[in-house]
């Protein structure tokens, strides 16, 4: 062979063997190109919480399902973090996260979509997710691999897209367990059970109350004004009415809280809604305390902190508080909470009116969305870290942030004409109403098909 000849083979070669390498180092088919761009709202090498924003963009020619793309985040460290989707152009409720361990101490967040398509030459626009701690402990996110400290987007390849299970942009670091599978949910066909009372009882001590699951509070302790007495005498049910009669002379030991709760924590996802009576005025006695009138749902904390804590509340202030200097309704979605030093993890939303007399409350509680609804009108809708992960009890409740010094007596009246839950089933409020009138036009006053836990 000649020498020339040889060079003529190489030549020819070389391109064939470049373009091998190129397709072999492709990650993704190029009809289904796809690119992420980075920021941080959070640049510090140290933070309570990382903020990582992404854009998703399809460079390619065919439409992406969003349910078949995986976006991971590696991280450094074994530690146990929590994730939450802060505003999505997407939609939040669409947004999942989770944390994969990798061999060693790496590992990585992984987030993913339930549903919604990209089609070629669009982007999903801004993705605000963060995570932090489960024990809220600050942390270093410097030495994280898909960390950049810049705050304007631009393309990052330290974080991986995966799309059906195939890498199609960025770097992966550590080891690279399969890809998790995209799960279709499964949609519960209608309810899972059923409470609903009317309050038909003949007064707190009623053995009914009981039998049906409910406790009426006479234990110390707070919320409320310490030293004060939860007293079971001022709860009555007159003309099938929830009452709760709250009252105080200005003194600790001269004030009454009131309190009805279920006695079982076997109620989460689904419907919640109850009438509800608030007051303005006191039903005797000057007016002019701080009193906070309510419907709500909760769990225990466990320790200060305690990630699994979940609380939903309507409270209605009909004198302020709080640093507020009148009316106000809220509704207040909680994560969690510490005592001493008091540090709230939760958000709400408000209206500063008169909301006395009596109101349809409903809050609906799916698909990572906690939604309350005032009248049939939507009041607030809240999620992401907020949205309870596990059980609660139900509660109404009437008591006092702190005292006046009135003198002579102040009572209160909040009351509930009825309470209906419906175990993981969204429930439209005017539905709501018309299931319970029909129950009371077959003369149930009582049911409950709510499983215990």
């Amino acid at each position: 062979m000649s020498r020339n000849f040889g060079k003529v083979l190489l030549s020819l070669t070389i391109p064939i063997v470049l373009a091998a390498v190129a397709l072999v180092a492709t990650p993704a088919n190029a009809a289904q190109a796809v690119r992420l761009q980075y920021r941080t709202s959070s640049p510090g090498a140290t933070t309570a919480q990382a903020e990582p924003w992404l854009q998703l963009f399809n460079d390619g020619t065919t439409t992406i399902p969003l349910n078949q793309v995986k976006i991971r985040y590696y991280l450094t460290g074994t530690e146990t973090y929590r994730f939450a989707c802060s505003w999505a152009v997407v939609s939040c409720s669409t947004v999942t996260g989770q944390f994969v361990r990798q061999s060693g101490s790496g590992q990585y967040l992984e987030v993913g979509f339930t549903s919604g398509s990209l089609a070629p030459g669009q982007t999903t626009s801004d993705l605000q997710l963060r995570f932090y701690r489960a024990d809220w402990q600050t942390f270093t996110q410097s030495d994280d691999y898909s960390y950049g400290a810049q705050t304007a987007y631009a393309n990052w390849d330290k974080i991986t897209v995966y799309v059906n299970g195939q890498l199609a942009w960025g770097r992966p670091t550590g080891s690279e367990p399969t890809p998790t599978p995209t799960v279709t949910p499964t949609v519960p066909p209608g309810s899972a059970g059923v409470l609903f009372d009317d309050f038909s009882y003949s007064g707190s001590n009623d053995p009914l109350l009981a039998q049906r699951g409910w406790t009426v509070r006479s234990s110390s302790g707070g919320p409320g004004v310490p030293g004060a007495t939860w007293s079971p005498s001022a709860v009555s049910f007159p003309g099938g009415l929830l009452t709760l009669d709250s009252s105080t002379n200005g003194t600790a030991a001269g004030t009454v809280q009131t309190e009805l709760s279920t006695a079982s924590r076997k109620f989460h996802e689904g419907t919640y809604a109850a009438r509800v009576r608030f007051s303005d005025a006191p039903s005797s006695g000057p007016d002019g305390e701080h009193v906070v009138q309510t419907f709500f749902t909760i769990t225990p904390l466990r320790y200060n902190l305690d990630p699994d804590y979940g609380e939903l509340d309507f409270e209605y202030l009909p004198n302020g508080g709080w640093g507020e200097p009148a009316n106000i309704l809220y509704a207040t979605s909680w994560e969690t909470y510490q005592g001493d030093p008091w540090q709230a993890v939760n958000t709400h939303t408000e209206e500063r009116v008169s909301f006395a007399g009596w109101h349809d409350l409903v809050i609906q509680v799916s698909g990572g969305r906690i939604r309350y609804y005032v009248d049939g009108r939507l009041f607030a809708d809240h999620g992401d870290i907020y949205y309870p992960e596990t059980p609660m009890w139900i509660m109404f409740n009437q008591w006092f942030i702190d005292l006046q010094g009135a003198t002579g007596t102040r009572t209160y009246r909040q009351q509930a004409d009825y309470l209906y839950y419906s175990k993981n089933e969204v429930v439209a409020p005017a539905d709501v109403l018309g299931r319970v009138a029909s129950l009371r036009a077959a003369g149930t006053s009582f049911k409950d098909t709510v499983p215990n836990p």
